[in-house]
């Protein structure tokens, strides 16, 4: 697991504001570049390749580059709307992170800010005959530039916020999640004692928040354990939802003679724990399953009415669960340090209950949903019997319950009994 810092590094650098101001200062400094160099230029150079074109080229990319990024700024938002009617406000975020948009964005303003640096130089007289030839190749490097991020740009803006694109990412992120999760099953700690029981002389870290897990550290988590001499044993994990007072881990003292100020060891715990307002993808595989199944929902209902996206769902909620079904040959992965910190896994029955159950609800009534629920059980259970076969029959029986108080016609019933036969022999 990446450490906290890292990880609110990685943040920050997926906002669209950080490319474009990266860019901006990219094109500022590039524009005054050719002040620098001016004197290694060969003064008969400027005639030659006829310099003095630039001061068009410039005035031209500053007057288009502006449009431009106001068209596309538009563009972004009606998209960012269409993923947000059209599929689930909570993959909009994905949407928003899209880097093909960033560099989009980026390159735009980060060429008009260039152009507009050079006209202002180029008026006060910096530049000088020599400068103006490094500042005319730099140009004609900045409008290939432009003409390869706007083809980008005009493909990209074809799939920008249709529904089949939004679920794509939604899938991906989910996959990610879980294949990540598979490699650190207990974010680099230890697993939680089986029978759930940590020593009575355990203290407990409450919660200073309300809002949701999305990070923990569990590096820094081992470095306190160790500075201090304790056991800190987490109760919750990305996704979860705490609130003020709430307990969030208990911590065993193992020497009185390094713990120091318990009051300072409870804050560098809190410190390690990064709780907002939002769940989040990258460390939370429970909540890309939670969207996939959302935007099953949402195309069930009548207003919709979309059982093909459902069912389309289906077969990628069947796709991200086959990351987690895969054996692995090696054994899970121990940060070096976490040896004293203890964390839950995550549960086949929630990560079932998280994805198929709201499916299963909203599209009882329809046979052909019901159909291929049944056949992404199926699958499940065929994938890996040993980790699946439990939560694939117990959601297979609740599916039969819902299917007879919901579907009208017996010969659909008989059907999809005839289907969970299948699983259950």
């Amino acid at each position: 697991m990446i450490a906290r810092w890292r990880w609110l590094l990685h943040q920050m650098t997926k906002r669209l504001w950080f490319r474009a101001s990266l860019f901006s200062v990219l094109g500022v400094a590039t524009a005054l570049l050719a002040v620098v160099f001016n004197d290694y230029i060969p003064a008969s150079l400027p005639a030659r390749i006829g310099a003095d074109a630039v001061d068009k080229i410039l005035g031209i990319i500053a007057s288009s580059m502006l449009a431009v990024t106001t068209f596309s700024l538009s563009t972004m938002v009606t998209a960012y709307g269409a993923a947000s009617s059209g599929v689930t406000p909570r993959a909009t975020t994905l949407v928003m992170e899209d880097r093909t948009t960033q560099n989009a964005l980026a390159t735009f303003i980060g060429s008009f800010l260039f152009s507009l640096v050079g006209i202002i130089a180029l008026s006060t007289g910096a530049y000088g005959a020599q400068g103006r030839v490094l500042l005319f190749a730099v140009t004609i490097g900045v409008v290939i530039l432009i003409v390869y991020t706007l083809l980008r740009w005009i493909d990209h803006l074809s799939r920008l916020g249709r529904v089949g694109e939004t679920i794509d990412r939604v899938e991906a992120a989910t996959i990610h999640a879980l294949k990540n999760r598979v490699e650190w099953p207990y974010l680099g700690g230890v697993a939680y004692p089986a029978d759930g029981s940590v020593p009575c002389s355990a203290k407990a870290i409450t919660s200073l928040q309300t809002g949701y897990v999305q990070h923990i550290d569990v590096h820094a988590l081992g470095a306190i354990a160790e500075e201090h001499e304790t056991q800190i044993y987490l109760d919750i994990l990305p996704g979860s939802f705490v609130h003020e007072g709430m307990r969030l881990a208990q911590v065993v003292i193992l020497s009185n003679e390094h713990i120091g100020d318990p009051g300072a060891c409870a804050e560098k715990i809190l410190g390690a724990l990064t709780i907002g307002v939002r769940r989040t993808f990258e460390h939370d595989p429970r909540f890309g399953l939670s969207v996939l199944s959302e935007i099953a929902s949402r195309a069930l209902s009548p207003a919709v009415n979309d059982p093909g996206t459902a069912i389309d769902v289906l077969g990628r909620g069947v796709r991200s669960l086959t990351c987690w079904g895969k054996p692995t040959e090696q054994m899970a992965e121990i940060g070096s340090g976490c040896e004293r910190v203890f964390l839950h896994g995550l549960d086949v029955g929630d990560l079932f209950d998280d994805f198929f159950a709201p499916i299963a609800r909203d599209g009882a009534s329809l046979i052909e949903v019901d159909v291929r629920l049944m056949k992404a059980l199926i699958s499940l259970a065929q994938i890996n019997p040993d980790i699946f076969k439990s939560a694939c029959t117990r959601h297979m029986s609740l599916l039969l319950q819902r299917a007879e108080h919901a579907l009208t016609l017996s010969e659909d019933q008989t059907k999809l009994s005839a289907l969970a036969r299948t699983l259950v022999h």
